[in-house]
């Protein structure tokens, strides 16, 4: 009885402030059913403030979701949004709104985010999987941020960069479901020293794998220790050969299996790596037997050793796939452009990163949904297209009730995309960029001579 009193109150709490901003959707997708008792357990004691938690992340993602992405324009909103719902309009100031921003807990945002992937991954029917399996991918990127002492000293620039330059740069590695598109997990690390290298961020998050999943990745995670660590689990992997041990591969050796298909057992380096303990590398096993196939002029790793279940043709098929987690990542950088980030410390460029995935599972959530009522499958439906009408609905406030909502995701729906197994495009665009310059010195010196001698006539 006190649980089902205390939800209440909390829902009368929210709804409270669900009426005074523009972030009405967003509330609605943070207290629905599914998400409404990990909110309820993730919420930090707080006393009632004008920007509550819940309230801060809405407009947090809000603002995230945006092309003025300014704290600014956000309060503005916001202000003007509670005058026409007869509310006292606030103060467009956006100390308060700021402040409230760093309260937020890191943990609230991204334990939502990793809750939501999980939940659509494991909802997702096994039409949606490969051979009835869940196959999870996972890729790394780099984002950059403003230019700022801390974020310099957190994130530090590209070793070859001059200073004053360059920007900080932080590396992201993420694992995502290839059923849903759903995000699953990310680790967030610096781009120059050590432990910030991809496949130490992916070691972060190996709890992430479970027993039958199948990674799919690129050639720079197929070690031997990776492979080893995943085969304990129970995980399946699917990798290209890395560059060095494809040179050296010999399909005349091992056990044959077809065509330029065969076992081998690679045997422990002999070198301890410099991260891993000795108890660790006492505990490896000595030798793991592996597959090596050819496929489509690519030498491919694999632990799915047995040829008559896992067949070459569909190996090829399954690692086509692999560039769906591709996709993924300029869906968050791109689409919903994460990839400059604008907070200027580095707390809250983490949270920053952190608000942009929840917003991008969300979005992923919602696709999911109408993926289910139009029996299709997710990542048919276009990204792009049910983000625009997100933002859509978020503007007009259209989403009151379990009818509208539906015919939202009837229109998520009606936009898919196309098969195109083989399209290739150059990379270089025909609209050339405005002809400025380079900055090659500090902006503070590059001002200075800007004031003694004035702009170049000519812009070389």
């Amino acid at each position: 009885m006190h649980a089902i009193q205390s939800c209440r109150h909390y829902q009368a709490r929210i709804k409270h402030h669900q009426t005074s901003a523009d972030n009405q959707c967003f509330f609605n997708l943070l207290t629905c059913d599914s998400m409404l008792d990990k909110v309820e357990e993730l919420l930090p004691e707080h006393r009632e403030r004008l920007f509550p938690p819940t309230e801060t992340l809405s407009l947090f993602l809000a603002q995230a979701m945006s092309e003025d992405r300014s704290c600014q324009r956000i309060v503005n909103q916001s202000s003007i949004q509670r005058a026409v719902f007869g509310s006292r309009p606030i103060s467009t100031i956006t100390g308060g709104y700021c402040r409230a921003r760093q309260r937020l807990p890191l943990n609230m945002v991204n334990q939502l985010a990793c809750y939501l992937g999980e939940q659509i991954h494991r909802d997702s029917p096994d039409q949606w999987r490969w051979m009835g399996r869940p196959v999870k991918l996972v890729d790394g990127t780099t984002l950059t941020m403003p230019d700022t002492s801390e974020n310099q000293k957190s994130f530090p620039q590209q070793r070859g960069q001059q200073p004053g330059l360059g920007f900080p740069i932080c590396r992201l590695v993420g694992i995502t479901c290839l059923a849903s598109g759903a995000l699953l997990d990310a680790a967030i690390g610096r781009f120059n020293g050590k432990g910030g290298d991809e496949q130490t961020l992916l070691r972060s998050m190996e709890d992430q794998f479970k027993t039958g999943d199948i990674l799919l990745g690129d050639a720079f995670f197929s070690t031997y220790f990776f492979i080893a660590s995943m085969q304990i689990r129970g995980v399946d992997i699917l990798m290209e050969q890395q560059g060095a041990r494809r040179r050296k591969t010999d399909f005349r050796l091992g056990a044959k299996l077809a065509q330029r298909d065969h076992l081998i057992t690679l045997t422990k380096p002999k070198i301890r790596p410099h991260w891993m303990t000795p108890a660790d590398y006492d505990a490896a096993p000595n030798s793991l037997l592996i597959r090596e196939c050819k496929v489509g002029g690519k030498i491919m790793v694999t632990t799915m050793t047995c040829a008559k279940t896992y067949p070459k043709a569909k190996l090829k098929s399954l690692y086509k796939q692999r560039w769906q987690v591709e996709l993924d990542i300029r869906h968050i950088k791109d689409t919903l452009g994460m990839n400059i980030l604008t907070c200027k410390s580095p707390a809250m460029v983490i949270k920053e990163i952190w608000v942009y995935l929840l917003a991008y599972n969300l979005i992923r959530y919602m696709m999911a949904q109408s993926a289910l009522l139009s029996d299709l499958s997710p990542r048919k439906l276009s990204f792009k297209h049910c983000l625009q009408l997100w933002s859509i609905a978020v503007q007009q406030m259209v989403m009151s009730d379990d009818q509208q909502m539906r015919v939202l995701l009837s229109l998520m729906s009606e936009k898919q995309v196309g098969n195109r197994p083989r399209r290739i495009e150059p990379r270089a665009v025909k609209r050339r960029p405005k002809p400025f310059p380079l900055l090659l010195k500090p902006r503070d010196q590059a001002r200075e001579e800007v004031r003694k001698s004035g702009h170049p006539k000519k812009l070389k």
